[in-house]
């Protein structure tokens, strides 16, 4: 009887402590707090997201801010620049009369409007001459200018193509404004150039305008001072003998 009562008291006394364990366990585990938990952890996960996403677009626009900011790195400036002082300096080279208003009030009033019936015919021809080599010279300078002009063309057809190019492969507002300003720059120079060329021709055409309307008044000029002498009187002319 007494080995009979030991297994019988075990398993109360386990009976008991497993039941004070799973109550125990049961106690220890609530589930509105696991909810609210989980719930807090959720939304502390959706902020990072948030952040990372944020810090991602930040990220992109200044990457974006970066791309607008580069510089073209093609520059036709110094082309440009060598090409209008050539033309300058070409225009500089002018013969005869310059494209300065001093310049032309002077020779011009020297050898196109000083003419009068009191001039000898060597200073009635010498201004002539100078009016003739003026409008050579004007027709000599303008060709120039043209070959100049011409010439020009092949290396502004490479640079546009370039800057063109440019322009549509560019990485940000930046550097499209500078692709556009230098083909702005181009065709000003390209203005500068017909204009330059007008001038030209315009300086040839009234060189040789005024040659002719000179001509006329030098061989008005001319007609006057021959008219000023006497007419020819025949007179007697007595002729020695020979003596045989």
């Amino acid at each position: 009887m007494r080995y009979r009562l030991i297994p019988a008291v075990m398993v109360v006394a386990f009976t008991v402590s497993a039941s004070q364990s799973a109550h125990a366990q049961w106690a220890v585990y609530d589930g509105a707090n696991h909810v609210e938990n989980v719930l807090i952890a959720a939304r502390t996960l959706q902020q990072i997201d948030n952040q990372i996403t944020s810090l991602a677009n930040q990220a992109q626009m200044l990457v974006n801010q970066g791309r607008n900011l580069a510089s073209l790195p093609l520059s036709t400036l110094s082309t440009l620049q060598s090409t209008i002082s050539q033309t300058t300096a070409l225009l500089a080279q002018a013969q005869n009369i310059a494209y300065s208003v001093q310049s032309v009030e002077q020779q011009y009033q020297q050898s196109y409007t000083s003419l009068s019936s009191g001039m000898s015919d060597s200073a009635l021809f010498s201004q002539a001459q100078t009016r003739w080599q003026n409008s050579v010279g004007g027709f000599e300078d303008a060709l120039k200018l043209q070959a100049r002009v011409v010439g020009n063309i092949p290396s502004d057809s490479s640079a546009m193509t370039q800057l063109v190019s440019a322009s549509q492969s560019s990485a940000g507002a930046l550097q499209a404004a500078q692709a556009g300003n230098q083909l702005l720059a181009l065709q000003s120079r390209q203005l500068s150039d017909i204009q330059a060329e007008l001038a030209a021709n315009g300086r040839a055409a009234d060189l040789e305008r005024a040659r002719q309307a000179a001509n006329e008044a030098g061989a008005e000029a001319q007609y006057q001072h021959f008219s000023q002498y006497d007419a020819y009187v025949p007179q007697a002319v007595a002729i020695p003998s020979s003596g045989y």
